[in-house]
């Protein structure tokens, strides 16, 4: 049995750690063991899960510029201490440049840098994390990305045209999200919203998702279709930001003599499994400003979902017809409109025959693409084990 080390912020329930999770769990592990390097103070949703599956968490100092020597010191005394390494895959592209070169110098055979966003965040934050990525392409064994946009982000248009970056699209379990009616039912009736028409989203509260513009075509929908609801799935720091603008959309909206709408908006927080509430939507908004290969929109096609996207995203993540794009330089009440156009106006029954009758095909399309999470095992099963002799 080999081991490979997977370098992520945290274990939380993110996108990321989600799909290094799904590899994990279909890999042989007779043949290959994961163990993790996460961020101290990182405490995650699937520490416990990593452990039984005979896998190990470690811990880095958090990287704060400031910290600098501390932190490759750290980086070094891990490596002395654990050699039998066959790779290091590093999805925390910010430091991948720190960590994956002292990793190589240790006598790792394979090193990875994989990006898994198209974008960075606002302010020094996101150019502190462009400059640690210069010269990434130089210090790694291979480079791999979600999408073409990723790859493009994080190595260079160069080196994408070259052929030298490896796109592997966030990879799911298919057959988990198949309608399913008793799940529907379930969670519908959990929230009250047996006989509404479900709005849903799913993602962490990052600047990225665009949760305030997301409440505001909510806002401009209700009023196309007032027995609307929005779920969100999720949680995350922006939470109180969230929650602040759907109280100042409500009171704009009872200024307004116009129907409530903080009862209508449904914050879930993070959940796990994630696969029951996508039966429940009728429809999937997702708005955001950047992404890598946003596994939520995959998932909701496996699901049978139509899906109203913001067209920054990248067109690789459109599997089936049910993905519609809209642009972000429309107004909240066009996208409003779109989403009405899409599926608004139906009845929800209607709606969920349509996801009955269409789930066999579309099951059998998801399963047979770079999607499905059983053909990456066998990709990455390869790689890894080509690493080692």
């Amino acid at each position: 049995m080999i081991r490979v080390l997977q370098v992520l912020g945290s274990t939380t329930l993110g996108g990321a750690e989600s799909r290094v999770m799904d590899i994990y769990r279909h890999i042989d592990k007779d043949r290959i063991q994961f163990d993790f390097l996460v961020n101290e103070g990182c405490t995650g949703h699937f520490d416990a899960e990593i452990e039984s599956l005979g896998g190990h968490v470690y811990t880095l100092p958090r990287y704060r510029i400031v910290n600098h020597k501390q932190y490759k010191d750290a980086v070094k005394s891990f490596f002395e201490e654990h050699t039998d390494y066959a790779a290091v895959h590093g999805h925390m592209t910010s430091t991948a440049a720190i960590y994956l070169p002292i990793a190589k110098k240790a006598g790792v055979p394979l090193t990875i840098a994989h990006a898994r966003s198209a974008g960075v965040d606002s302010g020094i934050k996101g150019k502190l994390t462009n400059m640690l990525r210069k010269h990434l392409p130089e210090k790694c064994d291979r480079m791999f990305a979600c999408s073409d946009l990723a790859a493009k982000s994080v190595f260079g248009e160069n080196n994408y045209h070259d052929g030298k970056v490896k796109v592997m699209p966030n990879a799911i379990e298919t057959t988990d999200f198949a309608v399913d009616e008793t799940k529907r039912k379930c969670i519908r009736s959990q929230y009250g919203v047996e006989d509404k028409f479900v709005i849903g989203h799913v993602g962490r509260f990052h600047e990225a998702k665009n949760h305030g513009f997301l409440l505001e075509i909510f806002d401009r929908f209700l009023d196309l279709r007032p027995d609307a609801v929005l779920m969100i799935v999720g949680d995350g720091p922006l939470r109180p930001q969230i929650e602040a603008k759907i109280e100042e959309l409500d009171n704009a909206r009872k200024s307004g003599n116009k129907a409530a709408l903080r009862d209508k908006v449904i914050l879930t927080g993070s959940q796990s499994p994630v696969d029951p509430y996508y039966q429940a939507f009728d429809i999937f908004l997702f708005p955001s400003k950047f992404e890598g290969m946003p596994g939520t929109v995959v998932e909701a096609q496996a699901a049978s979902l139509r899906s109203l996207i913001a067209d920054t995203i990248t067109r690789l993540v459109k599997v089936t017809d049910s993905v519609e794009f809209e642009t972000l330089s429309k107004d909240a009440g066009e996208w409003a409109a779109k989403l009405y156009s899409v599926y608004g106006a139906l009845p929800v029954d209607s709606i969920w025959k349509e996801r009955v009758h269409d789930n066999a095909a579309i099951q059998t399309s998801m399963s047979e693409s770079d999607y499905d999470v059983g053909n990456q095992v066998n990709f990455y099963t390869d790689l890894y084990e080509k690493a080692s002799v």
